[in-house]
């Protein structure tokens, strides 16, 4: 469906929060209206009630990137986060962090990694495990050989994917059997075999590929969020688009990883959309060609909201002791 035609669209115009972000991520519901979300480049966090509406808006500047977040079993003063060095937590309240796992062994930070690398997209599990991307940091050096890690409950840490470019969004079907797996240069999302109890996953196949042609060609799969229905909908970085794809195993008639909503945004650089009730928050990163797409350069790093008529999966909590 390169053309995406006959698919249902949702146009937006106008940003809720014109933040000029240099890489805005990981939106994260709260619950009421109360959202959280960052950027990684600036380092900034930020948090915004959405009942409220824009002027709600605080942020906090910290020492530290941070690509993903999480709350935690117990805890609803703070989240676990993947930043810059490992696995940590953040006090709202008294708005500190503190790793709880450090990523890489004393032989690896003696070889850079700690300080080339940095976290980026992230989600827990059903049974309270944080699997997170990281990745050569761009200000430091190109991306390449990255990996997935995950977190257990017990703090033991897990190297379960190597040789990823860019590891992007991560989340699991409905039924909680398949596991999405996003490595966004190669324009491909590729679905696992899940296996909940072990956290172990297997036989990995294409679940969606960008099209050679058609709106989404040239673009990279990103950052996603699944619905109630079990449909991903996934950020197209370099299209202005969030995208709607029917499940692994197809439904209803229709193929895995086929097209059947979007949702049209005015900046290029999409980056990840996290529900909010029945709304999509979208953020978006600056544009890399402002000489190119000066229409996209407008809204760059802005924050988008839109309704799609579908609430979210519930987004499980990290169950271990911070």
């Amino acid at each position: 469906m390169d053309k995406l035609d006959n698919v249902k669209t949702h146009k937006v115009t106008e940003p809720f929060l014109d933040l000029n972000c240099r890489l805005g991520e990981a939106p994260f519901w709260e619950g009421g209206g109360k959202v959280r979300f960052v950027d990684i480049v600036k380092q900034k966090l930020y948090f915004v009630d959405l009942e409220k509406g824009a002027s709600s808006l605080t942020s906090t500047d910290l020492p530290i990137s941070i690509g993903t977040t999480a709350n935690v079993d117990g805890h609803d003063d703070g989240f676990v986060f993947l930043g810059k060095h490992g696995f940590g937590y953040y006090d709202k309240a008294k708005g500190t962090h503190r790793y709880i796992r450090k990523m890489w062994t004393e032989e690896e930070i003696a070889d850079g990694k700690e300080e080339r690398m940095r976290g980026n997209d992230g989600a827990v599990d059903s049974r309270g495990r944080y699997w997170a991307g990281a990745m050569n940091d761009p200000l430091v050096k190109e991306p390449s050989d990255e990996g997935v890690l995950r977190l257990d409950p017990d703090l033991s840490l897990h190297r379960i994917l190597s040789n990823v470019t860019i590891p992007n969004g991560i989340s699991w079907s409905a039924d909680d059997r398949t596991m999405y797996f996003t490595d966004s240069p190669s324009g491909q999302i590729t679905a696992y075999d899940f296996a909940a109890t072990t956290g172990r996953i297997s036989n990995p196949r294409p679940f969606f590929r960008i099209p050679s042609s058609g709106p989404l060609a040239g673009g990279v799969p990103d950052g996603h969020a699944v619905d109630a229905d079990g449909y991903l909908w996934v950020a197209i970085f370099g299209t202005g688009r969030v995208v709607r794809l029917v499940p692994d195993g197809g439904r209803d008639g229709r193929r895995a990883g086929e097209v059947v909503a979007l949702v049209e945004l005015p900046t290029r650089c999409v980056s990840c959309p996290g529900f909010v009730g029945e709304e999509l928050l979208v953020t978006s990163a600056e544009e890399e060609d402002p000489d190119g797409y000066p229409e996209s350069k407008r809204f760059q790093g802005a924050v988008f909201r839109v309704h799609v008529g579908i609430g979210g999966m519930k987004l499980h909590r990290f169950g271990g002791k911070v």
